[in-house]
């Protein structure tokens, strides 16, 4: 019973799945375009769990259900509650009666595998303290837009070693890049993803040094949701490592600049940043639609047998 694919971190997935999902967002996104009508998720219900608020990740999964022909339940924190009241194991097991996946935006990534565990639909890691995979489907996807293949090719992470940063890590691993991250002392990505990396990933402190030839550019803000208490430490802590106009012209010639948005202007990018021609955080943004709704079909539509 408990056979059903989950989508909690890149790891889940082989580079070959994860290759054909991003090649299906991008004709998802040509359908679309095109205005062509097509609803293989039609009658399927997707539950969408938040802890954390979000804007792109709501918006994206529940118009993605919608556009695939399926409807998307939105249940706010004060709707559910993982774990507090109801054992998790328990609220999977219920809901998973009734939906046909579940997307979870949480915080513990233990409340994510402990659901899935207990889920006998696809669970969707929609960003946890530790991952955001969605996210980098939609990064994935756009590079290879503008570029072409990643596979080589150099990317800098500068800033905060977060949840971000991890799924940055994972996907060098998974599409075969080299990965340069320059974060302050105390506040490098977690050790087991690095371990996991092997020589993939080079750790720096200087942003310059990273930022050096890469093909991509890509960074979050300093102070991430639950930090708020320690901004005015970060502020001061990541100065030096705001993504600048003229950090990018250390880079490649060709060289893109993403942000998983939402940023703040004068902190970890300077204020035009998003206005470069080499800045793709629109068409990033806008991807996390399409990545999402080939991945909705990839787990979703193969478990319908209409009548």
């Amino acid at each position: 019973m408990m056979s059903a694919r989950h989508f909690l971190s890149m790891m889940d997935y082989t580079p070959d799945e994860l290759g054909s999902v991003i090649r299906r967002g991008i004709e998802l996104k040509d359908l679309r375009n095109r205005g062509v009508l097509f609803e293989p998720l039609r009658g399927r219900v997707l539950a969408m769990i938040f802890e954390k608020s979000s804007t792109r990740t709501r918006v994206s999964f529940e118009a993605g259900m919608i556009q695939l022909g399926g409807q998307a339940i939105f249940l706010s924190p004060r709707d559910t509650q993982l774990g507090r009241g109801e054992p998790i194991a328990d609220g999977a097991r219920v809901m998973s009666r009734m939906v046909d996946a579940v997307m979870i935006r949480t915080f513990a990534h233990s409340n994510l595998t402990e659901f899935a565990a207990h889920s006998r639909v696809p669970v969707i890691n929609g960003l946890s303290d530790d991952l955001h995979p969605c996210q980098l489907l939609a990064d994935m996807q756009t590079f290879l837009e503008h570029r072409g293949s990643i596979k080589g090719k150099t990317v800098a992470w500068v800033g905060d070693g977060n949840n971000m940063c991890n799924s940055y890590i994972e996907a060098a691993i998974q599409f075969d890049f080299q990965l340069r991250i320059a974060c302050p002392q105390g506040y490098e990505p977690d050790p087991r993803f690095l371990a996991l990396a092997g020589n993939r990933v080079t750790l720096t402190r200087d942003p310059r040094e990273a930022v050096k030839d890469a093909h991509l550019i890509s960074t979050d803000v300093w102070t991430s949701m639950g930090q708020e208490e320690e901004a005015a430490k970060r502020l001061a802590l990541f100065k030096p490592f705001q993504v600048t106009r003229a950090m990018l012209d250390l880079a490649a010639d060709d060289v893109l600049f993403m942000h998983c948005l939402p940023a703040h202007r004068g902190e970890e990018i300077s204020q035009d940043l998003l206005d470069d021609v080499r800045s793709v955080a629109w068409d990033q943004a806008e991807n996390r639609l399409h990545a999402q709704k080939a991945l909705l079909e990839f787990l979703v539509a193969p478990a319908y047998q209409p009548a």
